[in-house]
């Protein structure tokens, strides 16, 4: 018997559009890894460190309380920025404090935008000067308790958007945000030193 004649199959060719696709995506995959790797080479050559902001020094200077209920306030607080990056300068902007008693603004404190050189600090001294302030029964009531105390609270609280270069990387931007309280003795108004830096975010 003679054998049915093989049908021959022709090997299909794939698209060009196929190959393109293919073609992108391994270019994609290749700057993956290479930006990979420049970002963990310049990690290990700067060690970038974020930047922070706290509360260096503080005096208590007047603090007068009536019977009234009626409370004025002098202070002097010193705020350091500080930036620990060996390869780059670092910059603040955005930067507002508020100093409140028991929940009671006493001052809104700002900084116009500023730039910290390379492994350096600054210094920014507000003078805070309150009017008499009046004070409902329940923090008359804690005014009491800190003047038989001898140390009375303020709370501080503050926020800054700080940037610096991280080598050929671009910018790298952060939220630093300050939330302490100041603590003085009343019979000196000397600060009651504690660790008082910000968070970042």
């Amino acid at each position: 018997m003679n054998s049915p004649p093989k049908k021959l199959v022709r090997a299909k060719r794939t698209h060009p559009f196929i190959w393109c696709l293919a073609i992108i995506c391994t270019l994609i995959c290749i700057a993956v890894i290479i930006t990979g790797i420049a970002v963990f080479i310049g990690y290990m050559v700067i060690h970038p460190r974020i930047p922070i902001l706290s509360v260096a020094n503080a005096t208590l200077g007047t603090m007068r309380y009536s019977q009234s209920g009626l409370l004025e306030t002098q202070m002097t607080i010193i705020i350091r920025a500080e930036n620990d990056n060996t390869k780059a300068h670092a910059s603040f902007s955005d930067t507002a404090f508020i100093l409140s008693f028991q929940g009671l603004v006493i001052a809104k404190l700002v900084a116009d935008p500023f730039d910290v050189k390379k492994n350096s600090s600054i210094y920014f001294n507000y003078e805070v000067t309150s009017d008499e302030i009046p004070l409902d029964s329940t923090r008359m009531h804690q005014v009491d308790l800190s003047l038989k105390r001898k140390v009375i609270i303020f709370d501080f609280k503050g926020n800054s958007r700080t940037q610096w270069r991280v080598w050929l990387l671009g910018s790298v931007k952060f939220w630093c945000h300050l939330n302490c309280q100041l603590r003085f003795h009343t019979s000196n108004g000397t600060y009651i030193s504690s660790r008082c830096s910000s968070k970042s975010k």
